[in-house]
């Protein structure tokens, strides 16, 4: 794998540390560029501490420049679950065929983006099962699950074989 491009999507405050940081060390030991994005611009600070200035804003993303999209969870991508741009970004990422992924609570945005109906997927537990299954998927309760281009994950302790799940899918 060489140059494949993904775009990591984080909250404006409250993402999991883990899930960015961890995934996105994986992606880049395999040769991936990652780019980050959020609602807006500016350091903002994930759980755990770490401050992360994004790259770019969620109304400048252009889904066609990336192979895939990642959604990060943490309690503050619930910003997500009903926001009309962030939704349109994982429907159209998957609508393309891109690897279309998310980890932890994101794959709620996913299931309301429409685009986990008929798929297996996992997700973090408690309610969040009942929101993806209410949209149709299938929950596993595995820490990484692939269903076609559809990868998603259950949490910051799967954050890293997340990575190198999205990274082996964009080499095949």
């Amino acid at each position: 794998m060489a140059g494949e491009k993904v775009l990591m999507i984080i909250a404006p405050e409250n993402f999991r540390d883990e899930e960015l940081l961890h995934t996105r060390e994986e992606l880049e030991r395999a040769g991936a560029k990652a780019t980050v994005a959020s609602a807006k611009t500016g350091a903002v600070k994930g759980l755990l501490g770490a401050t992360v200035t994004p790259d770019i804003k969620l109304d400048q993303i252009n889904v066609g420049d990336y192979d895939a999209i990642a959604f990060v969870g943490g309690p503050g991508a619930s910003v997500y679950f009903s926001d009309k741009r962030a939704l349109s970004i994982a429907s159209e990422a998957f609508g393309k065929g891109k690897k279309t992924c998310a980890i932890c609570i994101a794959p709620t945005i996913l299931a309301n983006a429409g685009v986990l109906k008929g798929k297996r997927a996992t997700v973090w537990d408690g309610e969040y099962v009942k929101k993806i299954e209410s949209k149709g998927a299938t929950y596993t309760g595995k820490p990484v699950e692939v269903d076609g281009n559809i990868i998603t994950a259950n949490g910051p302790g799967a954050a890293r074989e997340f990575g190198r799940t999205i990274a082996k899918e964009l080499a095949r």
